[in-house]
């Protein structure tokens, strides 16, 4: 018995050791490495500012030098929160077939502000939209097929609903079923 817990302590403070020395990073970086750091995180694709913060602290920089990188940011164009609301929207109705719903919450839990969230809602041709819609509507149909009718109807609502479409144009298309 003595010789096992001699040896947990042993694994226990080789462990120790290995995670204060090589995981746990001191800031070794300037201020201008910081910097250039989020200049390259920022010109590799749109970032909204929460991220840009998140991204920054683990670098653990102080508040202050954190706000003035994404004041830098800002005023040399890397970071613009009314192109990244933009392009998101675009992206992941496009993508992901969201419906405006599910991208307007993922903007508002990204604190991208109303205004820019309304921008990036008006990326969304209503055309396109519509068609969108029916497109997904008849694969739904399509992959449920199997199912009776009430059940497939439920599939098709959960489906839709989770990526957020409207729950009026949802309960339309139903109806014509």
């Amino acid at each position: 018995m003595q010789k096992v817990k001699l040896i947990i302590t042993k694994k226990a403070a080789i462990c120790r050791f290995f995670f204060t020395f090589f995981l746990m990073k001191k800031n070794t970086l300037s201020y201008d490495e910081i910097k250039s750091k989020a200049q390259s995180y920022c010109a590799y694709q749109e970032r909204c500012h929460m991220e840009v913060e998140n991204k920054l602290r683990s670098y653990s920089t102080s508040k202050e030098e954190i706000d003035n990188i994404i004041y830098e940011l800002i005023k040399n164009n890397y970071l613009n929160e009314t192109r990244f609301a933009q392009a998101f929207s675009r992206g992941k109705f496009k993508f992901k077939n969201w419906g405006k719903m599910r991208i307007k919450m993922e903007l508002e839990k990204r604190k991208v502000s109303k205004k820019n969230i309304e921008l990036g809602m008006n990326e969304i041709n209503e055309e396109d939209y519509k068609k969108k819609l029916d497109e997904l509507f008849q694969k739904c149909i399509n992959k449920f097929q199997k199912y009776d009718k009430q059940q497939m109807k439920k599939k098709i609502f959960d489906y839709l609903n989770y990526r957020g479409w409207e729950y009026d144009k949802i309960f339309n298309k139903l109806n014509e079923l």
